[in-house]
């Protein structure tokens, strides 16, 4: 009933917007896609299975399944400044356009016969894909994937080389390390049809990975043939590439590598940089302002992924084979281990939500994908996946090489 003096249109509109709160409280489709928002979306990739799940990470459900994707056995995804689009990178050379609303697949390609990632340049304009075979990297626009260019990654006259940490930096430009060349490029996409190449040789015995830091400063290859990393200062690329690090390992009996670490997983807090040892149960913690190591924590097993929650004050590492069943929490103010959590056989990457409340744990081996809290360490959610390996999250849209 309506109370005297009400506007009489007072009730309805609260009825009205009762309603829409109901609305928005699920999904909304027209037709077969989604009628939202993309900042709340992500994809884990089903790594045996040639699939991917797009997800609702605030509602911790699945939304789609993508199939025929081919080998993502090593899969990566970027995705476009709207977050509607993910560009997925697979190992078999193929470059695929997915439509997160929707779930289906805008367009895909073989572009190459052996791949291992990508980037989005800084205006969303231009995609870029690292090869193995042949080495090189090729470029293509975002919006219909048509090839724009190739950056042939030849040394020694003819021969080519493996394409490897491949990022993209402020300024239209991609920087990418060449495995067998020792050797890292810095290609200026300004002008796409004809980019400039800046060249940096003699950095180091095979560069496996690289990072570039969030404020796009810092390019950072990790090197398989030797103790120690190779920084280049983006800002100041003139200085030319200086090695960090190089004693780091030395007088130490090396361990069998089951699993290279992951550069892209490096955690990267405001004052320090978390890196796992190579060929040993360690992390090292380096100081951003200096490169100088300042602590090692020494773990049960050999650090794959070291990633940091978005605030910088946890840091969650797991393992190669065969501790690849553990997780270890790093509190960053104490720099040491508060927590050991064990999610199941085969963990692989982990992704947290952009506040940092939550973090979500691809489980391989048990076909799943847990999701914990970061502040109970408590498992609030599990979802079904086949064989799951990548979590990207769309808020990486708007984060410099991610």
């Amino acid at each position: 009933m309506r109370k005297p003096g009400e506007d009489p249109s007072r009730p309805m509109r609260r009825r009205l917007l009762a309603a829409l709160l109901l609305l928005t409280a699920a999904p909304v489709w027209a037709g077969d896609c989604l009628t939202r928002g993309t900042g709340d979306l992500g994809v884990v990739i089903e790594r045996a299975a040639g699939s991917l799940r797009v997800v609702d990470v605030g509602a911790r459900r699945e939304l789609f399944r993508v199939e025929d994707l081919g080998d993502l056995s090593h899969a990566s995804v970027v995705f476009s400044p709207d977050q509607r689009y993910a560009f997925v990178f697979g190992r078999d050379g193929a470059l695929s356009k997915v439509d997160l609303l929707c779930g289906r697949v805008i367009e895909r390609i073989k572009q190459a016969g052996n791949s291992i990632g990508g980037a989005i340049s800084q205006d969303g304009d231009l995609v870029a894909v690292s090869n193995y075979e042949p080495g090189g990297v090729r470029i293509f626009r975002a919006s219909d994937l048509e090839p724009v260019t190739r950056i042939p990654a030849t040394y020694d006259d003819d021969k080519r080389a493996k394409v490897v940490g491949l990022v993209d930096a402020p300024g239209e430009r991609f920087v990418f390390s060449l495995y067998e060349a020792g050797a890292i490029w810095v290609a200026d996409l300004s002008n796409p049809g004809s980019p400039e190449v800046e060249r940096f040789e003699d950095v180091g015995r095979k560069p496996y990975d690289g990072l570039v830091d969030g404020r796009g400063r810092y390019y950072i290859a990790g090197l398989f043939g030797e103790d120690g990393l190779a920084l280049l200062d983006l800002w100041q690329t003139g200085q030319g590439v200086r090695r960090i690090l190089d004693d780091y390992g030395r007088g130490d009996q090396r361990l069998p590598v089951y699993k290279m670490p992951h550069l892209e997983g490096w955690a990267l807090t405001d004052e320090h940089a978390f890196i796992p040892a190579v060929g040993r149960h360690a992390l090292l913690v380096v100081d951003r302002d200096t490169w100088q190591e300042v602590k090692r924590i020494e773990l049960p097993g050999q650090p794959v992924f070291a990633v940091a929650r978005p605030d910088g004050r946890q840091v969650w590492v797991n393992f190669a084979h065969p501790d690849n069943d553990t997780l270890r929490v790093i509190d960053v103010a104490s720099l040491e281990v508060v927590e050991a959590l064990d999610p199941g056989p085969g963990v692989l990457h982990m992704e947290f939500t952009p506040k940092g409340e939550a973090v979500w744990v691809s489980v391989r081996d048990d076909d799943a994908v847990h999701v914990y809290d970061t502040a109970s360490f408590e498992r609030v959610a599990e979802l079904e996946a086949k064989t799951p390996s990548g979590i990207f999250f769309t808020h990486r849209a708007h984060e410099i090489g991610r």
